[in-house]
């Protein structure tokens, strides 16, 4: 790796049919416009994956895809995070065969682990693969939120612990802090939450941002005015992007919803609610919200 990742590190969801099953051709439809839309990277499968609800077989499977399918075009971060070290060290070794250019873990999840116990766990992955590790700090249920101090001593003990996606809330203000706690080993610290914090994010010194993948487009849009200088224009382009965000924050399924009605997946199932719990009145929310920002999709209009 020749410099520090910068930029839109976005996160395709795990497709589905109707009934349930995964559906890795919609899958390979969404690394496609993830890179049309111009994507600085991919992440899956993480939170916005449900990457909980994959059997390890399919997990397996949906990071070989994601791997495929960028070809190398943009780097591959595959989720790894596991219920223990071992199930972790698994996934990360498959993901390094595979031809991953880094991996990205939560803590031991379903309970949460002591902090002896999770620092092991970063150990034992650092050990086991020498690529790029992401550390995931994302609050609970869904996550163990790890103090600024905690992940620098992750940072500068643990040779292949190079990067940080911060998430939990002040994520802003724990960006800061990393940035400062962690040295010069840190590469780079990207912004979660789908991006909702992004401008003083950036102004922190994020080196990026992890979102869902259903407005890549939008998000690069907003980004890359970032990177060239034109904050009024990051703004003005944020300020029309915020109301899908803050509507996806709230309203399980939108997602799916969105990237279904751009014909990027063919369902919007989600197994984590047995189905899509959107209703006649989300749908005409989401249809408001898309014709406030219509000329923003740059790739793929929806409908």
């Amino acid at each position: 790796m020749s410099r520090p990742w910068r930029g839109v590190f976005t996160i395709p969801c795990t497709p589905f049919n109707d009934d349930g099953t995964l559906d890795l051709d919609s899958l390979r439809r969404e690394v496609a416009f993830c890179i049309e839309a111009g994507a600085h990277g991919i992440v899956a499968p993480v939170n916005a994956s449900e990457f909980w609800t994959l059997s390890d077989d399919e997990r397996k499977a949906v990071a070989e895809v994601i791997v495929q399918a960028a070809d190398h075009r943009v780097p591959t971060v595959i989720g790894v995070a596991g219920g223990s070290t071992l199930h972790a060290v698994a996934f990360a070794r498959h993901a390094q065969q595979i031809g991953a250019d880094a991996v990205i873990a939560m803590p031991p999840y379903v309970r949460v682990a002591p902090l002896n116990a999770i620092f092991a766990y970063y150990r034992a992955l650092s050990e086991a693969i020498s690529i790029p590790i992401f550390i995931q700090n994302h609050d609970a249920p869904a996550g163990t939120r790890l103090s600024p101090e905690f992940v620098a001593k992750l940072v500068q003990e643990l040779e292949h612990v190079d990067y940080v996606k911060e998430e939990t809330l002040p994520p802003n203000h724990a960006i800061a802090a990393e940035l400062k706690l962690c040295g010069p080993k840190l590469k780079g610290v990207m912004g979660g939450i789908a991006g909702r914090y992004l401008m003083d994010e950036y102004r922190r010194g994020a080196c990026g941002t992890m979102p869902a993948c259903e407005a890549t487009d939008v998000h690069v849009q907003v980004w890359n005015a970032l990177d060239d200088g034109e904050a009024r224009k990051a703004r003005d382009l944020f300020n029309r992007l915020l109301p899908l965000l803050n509507f996806e924050s709230v309203v399980p399924g939108v997602y799916k919803a969105v990237l279904k009605r751009r014909g990027i997946i063919r369902s919007d199932y989600l197994r984590s609610h047995d189905g899509n719990p959107l209703d006649a009145s989300d749908h005409q929310e989401l249809s408001a919200i898309f014709d406030d920002m219509r000329d923003l999709f740059r790739l793929a209009p929806p409908k």
